[in-house]
Formats: structure tokens, sequence, C-alpha cells
């Protein structure tokens, strides 16, 4: 069943489901990638995997239980009496993954493009892991000779440094054709529209065209989230309010 929205499906934007549909649109990204390159360019798959910091969101707090009362310290035990533990959670950093796509050359295996799909741990602030991480790669795809395709679908967060601002938008392509730099080609997107065909540069003046509506619906499709995404609770990150009755309608129609 295909998604309430005609472009990017809100609800898919939370970051407690950011990491299965990643994957999933990765996925069928790279299959669109593949229909259309195969033989000239094999497409992979790769991976960038870091540790989240000590006060980042996503860390693992065991589900241990505590003193029903706040205490400084154990009571006294009387003489001779093992003492009672106050019991308290440990934190445990979470170990983060996340892919992105190659276009290389089947027989040097020289990378041509980079194609990033931004994560919500990407657009942290200055001091996370994640974005410290994507930032540091971002940075050694700008420096080599291979293009770079950022595609931003959250509209939540910080975005990606740019000498000037991005142009208004709930969403963001950025192009960066190795040869062009520092100038690269940014598209804006609106929620309530279709995602664009964007071409993605190959090698010299080749470009592949890759018609992003369509990577979302098929991952929307794969992923079947129409059987447990819940539309009756609100978007995260939260919709201003003409975009949430929009969204209602949306929704209200589907089901009918």
């Amino acid at each position: 069943m295909p998604s309430p929205f005609p472009g990017m499906d809100p609800y898919l934007e939370d970051p407690a489901r950011w990491p299965d549909v990643h994957v999933t649109v990765v996925t069928a990204l790279r299959d669109a990638l593949m229909q259309r390159l195969r033989p000239r360019y094999v497409v992979r798959v790769e991976e960038r995997v870091y540790v989240l910091g000590e006060d980042e969101e996503e860390l693992i707090r065991p589900d241990l239980a505590v003193l029903p009362r706040a205490a400084a310290a154990a009571p006294p035990a009387p003489a001779g009496r093992v003492p009672v533990p106050v019991v308290v959670p440990i934190v445990v950093a979470a170990e983060q993954r996340e892919r992105f796509l190659e276009v290389r050359v089947p027989e040097s295996g020289e990378v041509v493009t980079v194609i990033e799909l931004l994560s919500p741990t990407n657009k942290r602030g200055p001091r996370s892991a994640g974005r410290e991480a994507y930032l540091a790669k971002r940075r050694a795809v700008l420096a080599s000779p291979a293009h770079l395709v950022e595609l931003d679908l959250l509209r939540g967060g910080a975005r990606v440094p740019m000498a000037r601002p991005l142009p208004p938008g709930d969403y963001h392509v950025i192009v960066s054709h190795a040869e062009r730099r520092p100038r690269c080609d940014v598209y804006a997107m609106r929620l309530r529209e279709p995602l664009p065909v964007i071409p993605f540069p190959l090698r010299g003046d080749e470009a592949v065209e890759v018609d992003l509506q369509a990577v979302l619906e098929q991952a929307y499709a794969n992923g079947a989230y129409d059987l447990d995404v819940d539309y009756d609770r609100p978007a995260s990150p939260p919709l201003g309010d003409e975009d949430a009755g929009w969204a209602r309608e949306r929704v209200a129609a589907w089901r009918a």
C-alpha cells in the first residue's frame, strides 16, 4: 500500500524509526541505480561505525530498579551485617552504524560518486559524535576526486555546513561535482510536494537521473510501513499547525 503522502512521509522521520528507514531507503536507492548503471558501474553499500558520546540520546540505559526514595548513600547496616546497596543505572555507550553508497568502476574499483542519506545523529550539535564522524567523512570526500550527493530528508536538526545559507525548504539534496567545487547544485523541496528527479554525476559529463519519489515509494513498500506506522500519533519531529492539519486530511483520505 502506498504512503499517505505525495513526498517524504513525515512519520518516517521519527528518530526512533529512522535506522530501519535509513537501511530500507539506501537499499532501494542502490537497487534503482544498479538497474540503470550496470555493467558500466557497480553500486556498493558501505558502512560507517562510531560510538556515541556519553551525553547523547541513543545511549543504552539498562532498565534497572532504583530505590523508591532518593538517597545519597545506603542506610547504615547493623554491625556484622552486609550493607544494603543503592541501585543506580549504568550508562553504556551505543555503537552506531550508518550506511552509504559508493558508485565504482568495476575494473579498477575507482570511487566515482559517494551518496549519503543523512541521519538524525548527523544533524545534532557540533560536539555530537555522529555529526563529527559524518563531517570528517564529508571533508575527505570533498578533498577527493569523487562526486558527493547528500540527501537530507529530515526536517529537524542542523543542516550541513555551507558557505551560504541553503534555499528555503523542508528537505534538500546537495550535489557536489568534483570538478566544480566549491560550487554545488542544491535542490530544495517542500513537505507537500513529491520528491524530484535528480541527476547524479558520474564520469566525465555522464550523469544518471534518479527519481527520488519512485525510490521512496519502493522503500515504503519494501518496509511495509503501512502496517505499523501509527498515524494517530503526532509526527516526530512535530509538524506546524497547518501542516499537521494537512497531514490528518491525507491520512483520513488514505484510510478511506
